[in-house]
């Protein structure tokens, strides 16, 4: 084996790492490396400690056009978009890198990433395929994911005019949190 494939080798395998790390399906580390699937699950048992989930990859653009995904899609979208464009990283390395910032933004927040990183791979397929488009709001200039061919002339973001359930769930989880921490208050007595 050459020096030259020994480290395009080794790269292979670091890529794989890292994507089986943040959270990669099998098919997403098939797809993306040239490594076999065998040497695939040997990785994937070595890096999580556990065989690769079995099943089909999610394959539907209607997931990332509904208001909390379309938010956190177009967030890690207009992030991996600027690494390939303004810092001119390659493909893989954009992709690596944004979904990380994304990661580390929704991180802020305690909140749990909307965006799992094989449905942020599967976004950037899907803008590949010329499937899904970004569309810029008429009221804050954002560009957000939208449908491949959806006229955008008078198009306004999820978060300029949210649907009229939007946060309930949050508020919700707060609320019983709340309450579920008053139960387990000790109580004291007087006396």
């Amino acid at each position: 084996m050459s020096q030259k494939s020994l480290v395009e080798e080794m790269q292979q395998v670091q890529l794989a790492i890292e994507l089986i790390e943040l959270g990669a399906r099998l098919q997403v580390l098939e797809t993306e490396t040239d490594l076999s699937r065998a040497r695939l699950i040997r990785l994937f048992k070595e890096v999580r400690g556990m065989s690769p989930p079995k099943g089909m990859l999610p394959f539907s653009t209607d997931w990332f056009i509904t208001w909390l995904p379309n938010v956190h899609a177009s967030l890690f979208y207009n992030i991996y978009r600027n690494l390939l464009e303004e810092q001119q990283l390659e493909r893989m390395q954009a992709f690596v890198t944004a979904y990380r910032l994304y990661s580390e933004q929704v991180g802020i927040d305690e909140a749990e990433p909307v965006l799992a990183l094989t449905r942020a791979w599967t976004l950037v397929r899907f803008f590949e395929s010329e499937l899904l488009q970004l569309s810029t709001c008429n009221h804050c200039g954002g560009h957000f994911v939208a449908h491949a061919h959806t006229p955008d002339h008078d198009y306004v973001c999820g978060i300029c005019m949210p649907p009229s359930r939007a946060g309930k769930t949050r508020k919700r989880r707060e609320q019983e949190r709340e309450a579920s921490e008053q139960e387990v208050a000790p109580v004291r007595r007087v006396g």
